[in-house]
């Protein structure tokens, strides 16, 4: 009995353990079907702990953010703070250098804005001395501003005497540094000047900056005024004596004019006298004549009627003339070879004969003579001069001195204001310039001789004893 059992225990135990296996791979296998809230409760976990970490990423790159911002913005109002701050600077330095350079680019030009706009020289001075007494004024009533009161060794006097000291100084310093500005003051460096008045202010401000003493801004202002008055004088002083020198010219040419005109009366009425003496005469032979010698008196009778008819004419014109101060020519002409092409000088000249005064030109200021393009007379010839230097005062190659009258325009311009005007005027357009010419194509000439000499001379065939170094095959 006990055989048949062991066996079977056996295979109890056998099955029970291949049960036992199969249960563990299938548990195995249906462990997360199983375990479904085990695996909810896991992945919810996760979920949670993902969702932690993202809200603690969130939460630290907001702050990061916000730092980044809060920095952002500081820098920006610390940025916007120095950009405002420079460009208060930059706008003060612009207004000044734009001043400057308004003033520079006049001087350059040679033209000065006046602060003064006085007639004559003599209300210049009379203005130096007002701002002289006014200097004086301010200097006796505080051209030095005391900040404190001083004291030495206890002694309120002792300070205050110190100090005037050191303001003496001080005044002595600054008057000696616009002294010398106002010596050296010139058209082309007259902002340099005013410039170096207000930093010899400055600097001297500075060095009574411990002491707490400084210069006042009206005792600057007085000699800025200063400085601009005695240049406006020279400058005028300058301008009286062009002026006198132009009167002067115009003295000269008028009395020259006069001198022509009187020695053509004299001759006009010299011609006259001889003419009447001489058709008397043939009058009188004619009434003696007879035959072919009437024919030939009568002949020499018209031809002496006709020659103290125009000694007359001549006459007349000599006295209308003088009588006439203001009549004259206007003349039209140019110089290439020493100005260039299309600039024209327009003048006036009161010579019987307008050609003078163009051969008075032609002296040994310019290397070429002038070429005269036209000529119109007028009764008016100043005022005809003004009328057509106004017209093209735009287009004058002086700005600043009218009375230099070269201008840059065109022929066809002067046709057309002629004609504006119904004035008789005959332009040649093209000028001679002859002497010019005739030099440049003697340097044309003299050009090519010298490139020819000095181009190498090739001939066909060489001797070998020409070249001993190379060796003939």
């Amino acid at each position: 009995m006990a055989i048949f059992i062991f066996p079977i225990a056996l295979l109890a135990i056998a099955g029970l353990c291949w049960t036992s296996w199969k249960l563990l791979q299938l548990r195995r296998k249906y462990r997360p079907l199983l375990n479904v809230d085990l695996e909810v409760d896991g992945r919810k976990r996760q979920l949670a702990a993902l969702l932690d970490e993202q809200k603690r990423v969130q939460a630290s790159t907001a702050e990061a953010r916000r730092k980044a911002d809060e920095d952002m913005k500081r820098e920006r109002d610390a940025f916007n703070a120095r950009y405002t701050a420079a460009k208060a600077i930059y706008d003060q330095l612009q207004n000044q250098m734009a001043e400057l350079d308004s003033n520079a680019e006049m001087i350059s030009s040679g033209v000065y804005k006046p602060e003064f706009d006085f007639k004559t020289s003599a209300e210049y001075k009379a203005r130096l001395e007002e701002i002289y007494e006014r200097q004086k004024q301010l200097v006796r009533q505080g051209a030095v501003h005391f900040g404190t009161t001083w004291t030495i060794n206890g002694s309120a006097s002792q300070g205050a005497k110190m100090q005037k000291q050191y303001a003496k100084l001080m005044l002595r310093g600054f008057n000696g540094e616009c002294d010398a500005a106002i010596a050296k003051v010139a058209w082309n460096n007259i902002n340099g000047m005013v410039e170096r008045i207000r930093k010899s202010f400055d600097a001297f401000n500075a060095l009574g900056t411990v002491m707490n003493i400084t210069l006042t801004p009206e005792y600057m202002k007085l000699r800025l005024e200063e400085l601009r008055c005695a240049y406006e004088l020279e400058e005028k002083r300058h301008a009286e004596l062009e002026e006198q020198r132009r009167i002067r010219a115009q003295m000269r040419e008028e009395e020259k004019t006069q001198h022509e005109i009187e020695l053509a009366k004299k001759k006009a009425e010299e011609d006259e006298a001889r003419y009447a003496r001489a058709l008397a005469e043939a009058q009188t032979h004619l009434a003696s004549a007879s035959g072919a010698e009437v024919e030939k008196l009568n002949s020499k009778i018209e031809e002496l009627q006709k020659q103290l008819v125009a000694a007359q004419n001549a006459k007349e014109r000599a006295i209308s003339r003088a009588q006439m101060t203001k009549s004259g020519h206007l003349y039209i002409v140019s110089n290439i070879g020493s100005f260039g092409d299309g600039i024209y000088k327009i003048g006036m000249t009161r010579r019987l004969d307008p050609l003078e005064r163009v051969q008075e030109l032609n002296d040994a200021s310019v290397p070429f003579g002038f070429d005269v393009h036209g000529m119109i007379y007028a009764d008016d010839v100043p005022a005809l001069e003004h009328a057509i230097h106004q017209h093209f005062q735009g287009k004058q190659i002086n700005r600043v001195n009218g009375r230099k009258e070269f201008f840059r325009l065109s022929l066809d311009e002067l046709s057309a204001f002629a004609k504006g005007r119904n004035l008789q005027l005959e332009l040649t357009m093209l000028a001679e310039a002859k002497e010019y010419r005739q030099t440049m194509a003697l340097i044309e000439q003299l050009a090519a001789q010298a490139a020819k000499a000095a181009a190498p001379v090739l001939h066909k065939e060489q001797p070998a004893s020409a070249f001993p170094n190379v060796v003939l095959q």
